[in-house]
């Protein structure tokens, strides 16, 4: 039985847990996953048994607790150096932190306008005009990450090999899918990158296996 417990959401909904369980997934340790149903009437005492924040996702490693999905990312950094979750490069690792935390931080009008769903297609509900600013940004992210840091090492991803940055930007890439968002090549080779990774499609398998369906609008998203 594995020490290392990690308490998500629902996988189709819930960006923040999805983060955090990429990154473990990277560490490649044996976890236990427990899933609460998001929107149920039990759901917050639940979440409370748990963390007093009321919140996923929740890591539970041993007799420590760790909650917030950046948190568990540098925990899991910090426990698990031979994952490598951060680029070795000093500069690289500090764009990585840097661009990690904007993306935990920002954007508020694209999760609201582009709620996480990764099973569906919702191209046709696209409301990519109401956040071409965070669009801009996001993409002038990868860009920067890809021809300063990526392209050196050769790997696919933003700073060459899969690091916690990408585990954080995830949630990101399948907006962008499942709402038909236009990029650049380099946006889009990344996205590929990531969406073919095998965490990733580890992921994805168990979201299209959920069957409990949240109807949000650009008011009401899941944690």
């Amino acid at each position: 039985m594995s020490d290392l417990t990690i308490v998500i959401g629902n996988k189709n909904y819930s960006s923040w847990s999805m983060r955090p369980w990429l990154a473990l997934k990277k560490t490649g340790r044996k976890f236990r996953e427990e899933n609460i149903l998001l929107r149920q009437a039990d759901t917050k005492g639940q979440i409370l048994s748990h963390s007093a924040a009321g919140k996923v996702p929740v890591l539970k490693h041993g007799g420590i607790t760790v909650w917030e999905s950046l948190a568990i990312c540098e925990y899991l950094a910090d426990a698990f150096p031979d994952a490598e979750l951060w680029p070795a490069d000093p500069a690289a690792r500090a764009h990585a932190r840097s661009a990690s935390s904007e993306i935990h931080a920002g954007f508020q009008q694209l999760r609201e306008n582009m709620p996480m769903d990764v099973t569906r297609d919702r191209s046709r509900e696209s409301r990519a005009d109401l956040v071409r600013p965070d669009i801009a940004r996001l993409a002038q992210i990868w860009n920067e990450a890809r021809q300063i840091f990526g392209r050196k090492t050769g790997g696919e991803f933003l700073y060459g090999a899969f690091t916690a940055a990408d585990a954080m930007f995830a949630p990101v890439v399948t907006r962008f899918r499942t709402y038909g968002v236009a990029l650049d090549d380099v946006c889009n080779r990344y996205m590929n990158a990531v969406l073919e990774w095998h965490g990733f499609k580890e992921w994805e398998a168990g979201a299209l296996a959920e069957t409990a369906v949240i109807e949000f609008d650009i008011f009401s998203r899941p944690r």
